[in-house]
């Protein structure tokens, strides 16, 4: 109250929100999903702003249809929460309620308060560390103060389905026809704040065809070392959204312009400057963009063993020459990167698991003869382990006649399969003759 009656007082007032009517936007409640459209009516009904906020907006505008639509609101969760049949209310930090409408589930959230950077002192609600990144920021407030914590203009456009309005607080729809993306305030405390939003902008950059306003993106190739600030999970979060954003190989050329990727990211050093993986890494990174944009499903397991796939085969072979046995090396290498890695990224130990698999599966694809070749299809990870040899074969890392060869036999009849195998050349096992006990003497012969 003090602060906005000082503001007041100074003409430091903002002004009010831009509000466009349907004629001027286009943009009818029949595209917001059922059950989004019922929750927005359902709170207008009792006397509470409700609008769908945020990618669901921008994505509407850009004629690219949203995976779900989130509902911002001046009602606190425990007034939201016994106005709907199925309604969940979740979080820790700060509380949301999650509404059940049929096989829909809408993210409802209390409008939160943007503190000023300079007020952080003085606020007990804000905590930051010494770098300026907020890890305590949980106070409700109003839909302008909601609109102002937004990290992107685009990303602060609200859409009231009942009455059919776009309200805009920061030109995020001049910003849509000009393609730009611009930060809200000043864009070097915003990243202090959350360095995320270094990430974030190049991901929304590459992946809606945006430019990166020349003040937004000035003061990121400085900043870049607060990344290593950033919980390895976090930067796990926003990787795994890079590489699944359908876009991932404009992401990483854009990383790399925004000098994003030096030293920050192991994961992204691998990908951009190994020159025996690039075309490997070119391939995968253009399959997964491909099956994405085409709504097939996509593993990130896969993803991330093909990203670290050279590495391994370094550390292996370097391992070999020094005269480590094969599958020894080969284990020892897989420690070796994923200790590396997941110091920066908390891969989960699901993925890993999974990783190492595929990666243990690739020496094996070379024995085509007698049982070893059967037992390998009977592998319940070989149908992935497969495509990732057809990956390393597209590349030219291993010979296409391998590829072929298993293409084939994985789905021939017994039969076929039996006269496929190859001769089995390989060293014999010797059988150890089993030596014929010596009777022990009796007490009385042992005296």
């Amino acid at each position: 109250m003090i602060k906005r009656f000082i503001r007041r007082v100074l003409g430091l007032e903002k002004k009010g929100p831009v509000r466009l009517a349907r004629d001027r936007h286009h943009l009818s409640r029949d595209r917001i999903s059922p059950g989004a459209r019922k929750v927005c009516e359902v709170l207008a009904q009792h006397g509470f702003t409700a609008c769908v906020v945020g990618g669901a907006v921008r994505d509407l505008l850009l004629q690219i249809q949203p995976k779900d639509f989130d509902i911002a609101t001046d009602a606190r969760p425990e007034q939201i929460k016994p106005l709907f049949r199925r309604a969940l209310m979740i979080g820790r930090r700060f509380r949301i309620v999650h509404v059940m409408l049929g096989g829909e589930t809408v993210e409802v959230s209390t409008f939160r308060a943007a503190l000023l950077l300079a007020d952080a002192d003085s606020d007990p609600a804000r905590v930051q560390d010494e770098h300026g990144r907020v890890l305590r920021d949980n106070v409700f407030g109003t839909q302008e103060e909601d609109a102002r914590r937004r990290d992107f203009t685009v990303n602060a456009l609200f859409y009231d389905p009942v009455t059919e309005e776009i309200i805009d607080y920061h030109g995020g729809l001049e910003d849509l026809k000009r393609h730009a993306l611009r930060i809200i305030g000043d864009p070097e405390t915003r990243y202090r704040e959350d360095p995320i939003r270094m990430l974030r902008a190049v991901r929304l950059a590459a992946k809606l065809g945006l430019s990166i306003d020349s003040s937004t993106r000035a003061p990121i190739r400085r900043l870049a070392s607060l990344l290593e600030t950033v919980p390895p999970a976090r930067l796990f979060d926003e990787m795994l959204k890079l590489l699944l954003s359908g876009h991932a190989s404009a992401c990483l050329r854009q990383l790399r312009e925004e000098g994003l990727q030096k030293g920050l990211l192991p994961l992204l050093d691998v990908i951009l400057d190994q020159p025996l993986g690039e075309r490997f890494v070119t391939l995968a990174l253009a399959q997964t963009d491909a099956r994405v944009l085409d709504g097939k499903p996509v593993s990130p397991a896969f993803l991330f063993a093909a990203l670290l796939w050279h590495e391994v085969l370094q550390a292996w072979r370097t391992r070999e020459k020094h005269g480590e046995r094969s599958i020894p090396a080969l284990d020892a290498a897989m420690d070796e990167v994923l200790d590396r890695q997941c110091e920066k990224l908390a891969i989960t130990r699901r993925l890993t698991a999974t990783m190492r698999e595929v990666w243990t599966m690739q020496p094996r694809f070379d024995q085509r003869s007698g049982q070893r070749a059967l037992r390998l299809l009977q592998t319940p990870r070989f149908r992935m382990g497969y495509d990732f040899l057809a990956l390393r074969a597209a590349s030219g890392e291993v010979p296409a006649d391998l590829e072929a060869w298993w293409r084939a036999f994985q789905v021939a009849d017994a039969e076929t399969q039996r006269a496929m195998l190859l001769p089995d050349t390989g060293p014999k096992k010797r059988r150890r003759r089993r030596r014929k006990k010596t009777p022990s003497a009796s007490p009385s012969e042992a005296e």
